[in-house]
């Protein structure tokens, strides 16, 4: 079955009005009425107009519409969503004429069901759909999941307008951060997506978690990283260092010979859960300026104390 696009049909872009859809139909009416119409193919091109009118004219439908097929292009296959011939909707006093008795397409019955109530002997029935699932990411601070956290966000989400059409609007949620939150785990706000149709039950909003960048923390999975500066006799004699934690801090023993880059695993202080991660203490040497004659003669004497190439003889 190949995708219809009724805004292709009648000529009109999709952000098209109501008035503009109505006068579109209007002129090609006139033009392709098979009573007047010397078109070979002016009766299929009318009922196929009938058909793009009867959806787009309808706000609710022609949102139900754009939901479905804003993610289909002409001449690819199409396969209705499972839910799609739940969707029935109502015909309006006054909006039956020049429609009654009329067949619809085989994409119009696959896409709305075979049952849509729009017939003149089905009456009026109302519309019912579930709302739009929406997805969005959001930022979190690295605490948050090692405490859990409750955070007032603002997103920008689409909805659809009086007219139909669909629009970007700013939606206020606060949401709970549970302990334990890694990033790329999604949270799943129930009845917070796109509103339902006719009364139908609302969508959920699905965030995507994602860590702010950290300006002493990096995070991978569940494990956490922190960069600690040594003084050379630190490193070289061995020391113990207080090493800040997203939650307190813990005093390190440094083993004498510490490397720079070497890490030294804190196990189970990465981010909390029932296997909770590790955090890796990344060793750096910090080395001191030699701004007077005094250290410039220290530097020296330790030159001569030890027989060091650092980039080899």
């Amino acid at each position: 079955m190949k995708y219809k696009d009724y805004y292709e049909i009648l000529g009109v872009p999709r952000d098209a009005t109501a008035d503009q859809i109505k006068g579109a139909y209007r002129k090609l009416a006139r033009k392709y009425h098979p009573d007047v119409s010397k078109e070979a193919d002016a009766e299929a091109r009318f009922k196929e107009m009938g058909e793009a009118y009867k959806v787009l004219k309808d706000p609710e439908s022609r949102a139900s519409y754009d939901r479905l097929g804003a993610n289909w292009r002409n001449g690819q296959d199409f396969q209705p969503p499972p839910d799609a011939g739940d969707f029935q909707f109502r015909q309006s006093a006054g909006n039956g004429a020049g429609f009654e008795g009329m067949d619809f397409g085989d994409f119009f019955e696959q896409m709305f069901g075979h049952h849509a109530g729009w017939g003149h002997s089905a009456g009026k029935r109302n519309p019912q759909a579930h709302g739009e699932n929406h997805h969005a990411k959001v930022q979190v601070d690295l605490e948050d999941a090692y405490r859990g956290a409750e955070r007032t966000i603002t997103l920008r989400l689409p909805e659809a307008d009086e007219n139909g059409r669909i629009v970007q609007r700013e939606k206020t949620l606060r949401v709970n951060i549970p302990k334990g939150i890694r990033a790329g785990q999604t949270l799943r706000l129930s009845g917070q997506g796109g509103p339902g149709v006719g009364g139908g039950k609302a969508g959920d909003l699905y965030l995507e978690i994602e860590f702010r960048p950290h300006p002493r923390y990096r995070v991978d999975g569940r494990d956490v990283y922190v960069d600690v500066p040594l003084a050379p006799w630190e490193a070289a004699l061995g020391a113990s260092v207080s090493v800040p934690l997203p939650e307190g801090s813990v005093e390190l023993t440094v083993p004498p010979n510490s490397a720079a880059g070497r890490k030294l695993r804190l196990k189970g202080k990465g981010l909390p859960g029932k296997e909770p991660g590790d955090l890796y203490v990344v060793l750096a040497i910090a080395l001191p300026r030699a701004d007077t004659e005094q250290q410039k003669e220290a530097y020296r004497a330790l030159r001569q104390a030890f027989d060091f190439h650092p980039r080899g003889r």
